[in-house]
């Protein structure tokens, strides 16, 4: 597409509603249960050329001091150089690539993008269902998404572990990804 192009093409701008935006993950604890934990320090904007959601640009940035697991002690190691060290590393961010429509009799979406996390920019894919849009009671536009996708830990450097005397380990190398997403925009 030439520039002139894309300068006549209406690209409306959507803010990330952290109120109404959850981000999760799940990992294996002790190769035998499942661990889930969440962020709640959410901040993102969702470029849509001509409201066409299949050529959306995405950015988000998740603060990952806001981690929680239900569990203080946990969430306190989780902020420690052995995990997501905070202190030098306080956020991770996602910049879309593109987005592939996966149908286009549905709101089925694939999102690639770069997952910057514990200063390691690695591609990632999520799968994403346009669940709607909608307009609030305030007159504002708003459209929801949820998403999954997966990662491995240990390619973003969050390689600690132990090893159990069963062979197995304390922490699982795959993080399932989960999120539900409001986004909204003023009314032209």
């Amino acid at each position: 597409m030439t520039t002139q192009a894309a300068t006549l093409e209406n690209v409306t701008p959507w803010q990330v509603d952290p109120a109404h935006t959850h981000v999760e993950f799940a990992v294996k604890h002790l190769m035998i249960a499942t661990v889930r934990g969440r962020f709640s320090e959410i901040t993102g904007t969702v470029s849509v050329p001509n409201n066409d959601f299949s050529r959306a640009q995405v950015e988000a940035t998740i603060g990952v001091a806001s981690v929680d697991t239900r569990e203080p002690q946990r969430d306190a190691h989780l902020k420690s150089p052995d995990f997501f060290e905070v202190d030098k590393y306080p956020t991770m961010t996602f910049r879309s690539r593109r987005v592939e429509h996966a149908s286009r009799d549905t709101n089925q979406y694939r999102l690639v993008g770069d997952l910057t996390l514990h200063g390691v920019t690695k591609e990632i894919v999520l799968e994403v269902t346009l669940e709607g849009l909608a307009k609030d009671p305030y007159g504002n536009n708003r459209a929801g998404f949820s998403a999954t996708g997966k990662l491995s830990r240990k390619e973003f450097g969050l390689g600690w572990n132990q090893l159990l005397e069963t062979g197995g380990v304390v922490v699982g190398d795959e993080i399932k990804i989960s999120i539900d997403s409001q986004v909204v925009t003023k009314p032209a």
